[in-house]
């Protein structure tokens, strides 16, 4: 039976590459930040590229596939080790979820993205709607799991012209070994293309979890 989409939502046994790499053009990225944000101090840039394959992993959404990204945050840690992050695009295979993100201030627009594993590399592809090929991640990985975490991340939206933050509780598994091979914008026509990485590739924060599950969104409140 379908039901209306009201927060919080759980998304459980996500596959998630989630990374953090020095962009090209620092001062092409901060534009994209509303004037009350600052760039964090090493100027790092986020993407999560995962897949949710079943229906049966989510409470009200159904399966979706979901590549989001944009700046760290100075001034608005969670802790020590996870800054504040706004969203600048945010590429939605499932057009109820897009619906529901849009509402509370995400950038929600079409996409699709897919995550396959061969010979223990992770090739990571995300895609407009319309098929164009906008991002692609190679990482090296193991299938042994390293540690198990949890915590809070922060997402900070632009709503209604209000900043609002939202904290999104989350609890995974991660691979012991991964390491992020290369990383290519397609499209550089895209607006997203401002986010592009320097070269050489500089990787300040990475992971590969094969069994991510997630509260989305929950706690937003104006920043």
């Amino acid at each position: 039976m379908s039901q209306e989409l009201v927060p919080p939502q759980l998304i459980t046994n996500a596959r998630m590459l989630y990374f953090c790499w020095v962009p090209a053009d620092p001062a092409a990225c901060a534009a994209l930040l509303p004037p009350e944000l600052t760039p964090a101090q090493n100027h790092a840039i986020y993407i999560n590229q995962y897949v949710v394959d079943t229906d049966a992993q989510t409470s009200h959404f159904g399966a979706y596939s979901l590549t989001y990204m944009g700046l760290d945050l100075g001034g608005l840690d969670v802790d020590e080790e996870t800054p504040g992050r706004f969203w600048t695009h945010y590429f939605n295979s499932n057009p109820g979820m897009r619906a529901y993100a849009a509402e509370r201030g995400i950038p929600a627009d079409s996409g699709k993205t897919e995550l396959n594993i061969a010979a223990g590399v992770l090739t990571a592809n995300t895609y407009l709607g319309d098929g164009t090929p906008l991002f692609r991640t190679k990482a090296r990985l193991s299938e042994k799991i390293g540690e198990s975490v949890r915590g809070h991340l922060r997402y900070i939206t632009r709503n209604d012209g209000i900043l609002e933050s939202g904290r999104y509780a989350y609890v995974g598994n991660i691979v012991e070994e991964f390491e992020v091979e290369s990383l290519e914008f397609l499209a550089p026509d895209h607006p997203s293309y401002a986010l592009r990485p320097a070269d050489p590739l500089e990787i300040t924060f990475g992971f590969y979890s094969p069994a991510s599950s997630f509260c989305y969104p929950g706690g937003v409140e104006p920043l």
